[in-house]
């Protein structure tokens, strides 16, 4: 993969190549943003599974729990 980048960055770059593996930091950015992307969009499928789901009637947590401490 290539990409263009402005003359005044890549002098600025040139300038911190010793001090900065930018293959490398470049690389771990494109994983982050990748997990970060991923990430949101297991999200939203979550909440919209969620969304789809039909809700419980008040209290049936409650009483679940009893029955359950009930039969042990």
């Amino acid at each position: 993969m290539s990409f263009k980048l402005p003359e005044e960055l890549k002098e600025q770059m040139k300038k911190y190549k010793n001090q900065v593996e930018w293959s490398k930091e470049l690389r771990e950015y494109v994983k982050r943003k990748i997990r970060e992307i991923e990430s949101k969009n297991r999200l939203e499928e979550v909440h919209q599974i969620i969304v789809k789901t039909s809700s419980v009637p008040e209290g049936t947590a409650v009483k679940t729990v009893r029955e359950d401490r009930d039969n042990h």
